[in-house]
């Protein structure tokens, strides 16, 4: 690494340890007790007997957090990557989570916002907004949330009106011509009446120079950012009973997003390159030099809205009833260059006729109370989901010819028509292709009950249960808007296997000629927990913990055949289910100035749900076993130096699939193997230092960072799609008055410009072609934040 990288970090870690001689013999602080609501009632994290990795705040602001991804470098664990648009972002716990490409798949690790459930991962990547606390739940819920999950929970807890005025304001400037602007009011609008609003604007140029060929794309830059936010609240407090929050938020993104860049040229480079006004892709590969290649436009137009109604009503002073009512409409319009060359082969154009839009409506129901020794909770919960989505994806005008030099080793540019019979420019129409159509619905109530014992002051039994019930529907309208010739004559002549596979991909099937099918599936499952604690004594906890949960099966929403001209309407998929066991212990230690945690872990899932791309389409199937075995470790430390603290956390998982016989669309190197995304280590670790400066200034700095061992970025774990261990800083360094009526920050993400792969992926349509979705480079900048109170 060069030698000016190692001194940005040092600069940070200089102004971190600033302070050492003069605060040396100060005792430090001790640890103060985080309150989380992992169980649906305010707690101190050391009484929960589960693994919670909570974030502050401060914590989150420290490391430059604004959506979940972010949260990665403070949460040892948690993997989050996006691939071609930031609807497909896919989130994991202990190397365990669903891709999210493909919408017909629920999320096995749900994202909770203010107490509503976000239906994909991909809907719930956005600016967070203000936040309180963020709490990473791991293992499966179910008895606690409305919505049941298999593998963990991100639960984000935004900062509520307050009574007191504050107004807050922000200012960003950064390389890659970022721009940024945010405010914030909170405060009084009656006695009873509190208002809080939040607004900001974010611009930024994209990571990748791209080449277009002859276009018709003009587009030089791709992976910007333009997005803006807006999120009011309001609480009502009519009697010292009752507590009212009306939560409102909408967001826009218009962005240019997302494309690729090459890791491995195969065989069909040289074609590309002959089809291509320039060379089509980069030969040889430098990913990261971050040059892309696209003759069409790749952009997404984001549209979020959402409203929810909290109430909490103190029946009696030991009884709460809390009701959660929500409405959210999403919806994602892109288009993309899916071939990702500037040749003019495939592509879904900006024309409104590719999309995703989830409509949902839910509603929580809790009563939470104390009787005696024994806390108690009950609970319902229902959902109505609506999901629309629609892809068009039509031949370019060098599709014909892509594949007739591919089938004649590149002598023969009208070999295709050769094969078939029909004229040239006829076999694959220019501007006509696939237009599948889905609208899929999901309905789906639950009852949950959660519930602790307090045996003796030191014995605590937790034990819940939650039954489900869901009934998905799916309509699908297949059509090819110029009718499949190539396939249709490869279907009846006799020609070699190899072209007949070639020239009959899913979206040039006659199968799927004006074809509907309609799917319905219902389930219904039991579930639930039971968790033993033992406090040794004040500074020690212990626990033991059974948990089983599922998430729903569904539907693929793709194209399915059992062989070219054989349409299969059955594209369903069962339901993935896991049990889990925990031990574990929580400490207090050093005079409570070190916070301890750890716990051992072991995760059975049945029925994975795997979702691969195969380079023209989307399989989904049911993996027997996948087993998660591991350590979980964290800690906070309040150090002997003044102002000083640390935080951290490892993760040890060894995640892998059972031993099976692999069926279409699953590699063969799966059985036996570790799940891509699944590192056998990650950690995280951050430093936060205060300390006064002359007259009522102070100084803050942070450093945060994030290692990951190597793992594989494939579904199908091609060794090509390997991603070496790797380490991200990022820090901040500010400075400003006690009163923090303005705090002036410079700082840097990704600070030594690590570079690393977010997905390694099988080009489409051209196989032994290898292109990787990059992770972010180093960002810098300043930042001014002002305070009015």
């Amino acid at each position: 690494m060069n030698a000016w990288k190692w001194a940005a970090s040092g600069a940070v870690i200089a102004s971190l340890c600033g302070g050492a001689a003069w605060a040396q013999d100060d005792q430090g602080s001790v640890v103060e007790g985080i309150i989380v609501t992992a169980q649906k009632r305010e707690q101190n994290l050391q009484d929960v007997p589960i693994v919670v990795n909570v974030v502050s705040g401060q914590q989150l602001q420290d490391a430059g957090v604004r959506d979940v991804k972010d949260l990665q470098v403070l949460t040892p664990g948690l993997s989050v990557t996006s691939s071609t648009g930031g609807a497909q972002t896919s989130i994991r716990i202990r190397g365990v989570g669903t891709i999210g490409d493909n919408p017909g798949l629920e999320s096995s690790v749900g994202t909770v916002i203010d107490g509503v459930y976000r239906a994909r991962s991909g809907v719930a990547f956005g600016d967070l907004g203000e936040l309180e606390r963020i709490e990473v739940l791991k293992g499966p819920q179910g008895t606690v949330f409305g919505k049941n999950t298999s593998a963990g929970v991100i639960n984000v807890i935004t900062k509520a009106p307050e009574f007191d005025f504050e107004a807050n304001g922000e200012l960003t400037a950064g390389n890659h011509d970022h721009l940024a602007a945010s405010a914030s009011v909170t405060g009084p609008i009656t006695d009873t009446l509190a208002g809080r609003i939040f607004a900001a604007r974010r611009v930024r140029d994209g990571f990748y120079d791209v080449r277009n060929g002859a276009g018709p794309s003009t587009q030089k830059d791709n992976d910007d950012q333009d997005v803006w936010t807006v999120r009011g609240q309001l609480m009502w407090l009519p009697s010292d009973a009752l507590q009212l929050r009306f939560l409102a938020d909408y967001t826009k993104r218009d962005e240019q997003c997302c494309l690729n860049t090459i890791t491995v040229p195969g065989p069909t480079a040289a074609i590309i390159d002959a089809l291509a006004a320039d060379e089509g892709l980069m030969r040889p590969a430098d990913p990261f030099r971050r040059i892309a290649y696209a003759n069409r436009e790749s952009v997404q137009e984001i549209e979020e809205r959402g409203v929810s109604l909290q109430a909490d009503w103190d029946l009696t002073k030991d009884i709460t009833l809390t009701s959660i009512t929500a409405w959210r409409d999403w919806e994602n319009y892109q288009a993309n260059d899916i071939d990702f060359s500037s040749a003019d082969i495939w592509y879904r154009p900006d024309d409104g006729r590719t999309f995703a839009k989830f409509e949902t409506f839910s509603q929580e129901v809790r009563l939470a109370g104390t009787s005696g020794p024994l806390d108690w909770m009950i609970g319902g919960y229902y959902s109505d989901e609506q999901l629309d989505t629609s892809a068009f994806t039509p031949y370019g005008t060098a599709y014909e010819t892509y594949f007739s030099l591919l089938l004649s080793q590149g002598t023969n540019p009208t070999a295709v028509s050769a094969l078939t019979g029909i004229p040239a420019g006829q076999n694959f129409v220019p501007g006509q292709g696939a237009y599948d159509q889905f609208d899929h619905s999901s309905t789906g109530w639950a009852v949950f009950t959660n519930n602790t014992w307090h045996v003796t002051d030191a014995l605590e039994v937790t034990f819940g249960l939650r039954y489900s019930d869901d009934t998905k529907k799916v309509f699908a309208q297949y059509s090819n808007t110029a009718p499949a010739n190539a396939c249709a004559a490869a279907i009846v002549r006799p020609i070699p296997a190899a072209a007949r596979s070639a020239l009959c991909a899913p979206g040039s099937d006659p199968a799927f000629n004006d074809v509907d099918t309609r799917q319905k599936r219902t389930e219904d499952r039991l579930g639930g927990t039971v968790k033993v604690s033992y406090r040794f004594s004040p500074e020690l906890m212990t626990y033991v913990s059974y948990a089983s949960s599922h998430k729903s099966g569904g539907f693929n929403l793709d194209r399915a055949r059992f062989a070219p001209g054989q349409i299969n309407p059955d594209t369903s998929f069962a339901a993935e289910t896991v049990e889990s066991y925990e031990a574990g212990f929580k400490s207090n230690l050093a005079g409570n100035r070190l916070m301890l945690n750890a716990a051992a872990f072991d995760q059975t899932f049945k029925n994975f749900q795997l979702n691969t791309f195969t380079g023209i389409s989307f399989v989904v199937a049911s993996i027997p076993k996948v087993t998660s075995k591991g350590v979980d470790l964290d800690l906070v430390y309040r150090t002997p130096l003044e102002g000083l603290t640390l935080t951290g956390g490892v993760t040890y998982a060894v995640t892998q699939f059972g031993n099976f016989t692999p069926g279409p669309g699953v590699g063969p190197r799966l059985p036996g193997s570790r799940l891509s995304y699944a590192p056998l280590w990650s950690a995280s670790w951050s430093a936060a230092y205060e300390r006064p400066l002359s007259g009522d200034l102070k100084l803050r700095a942070s450093l945060s960072g994030r290692y990951t061992s190597a793992y594989n970025t494939g579904s199908n774990l091609d060794p090509l799609k390997r991603q070496r261990p790797m380490t991200i800083w990022n820090g901040r360094v500010g400075v400003g008055p006690e009163s923090e009526a303005w705090m002036l920050e410079v700082w840097a993400q990704n600070l030594t410009d690590e570079d690393y792969y977010q997905v390694v992926v099988d080009q489409p349509l051209q196989t032994g072609t290898f292109a990787a979705f990059l992770g972010a480079p180093r960002t810098v900048g300043a930042t001014l934040r002002v305070k009015f109170r």
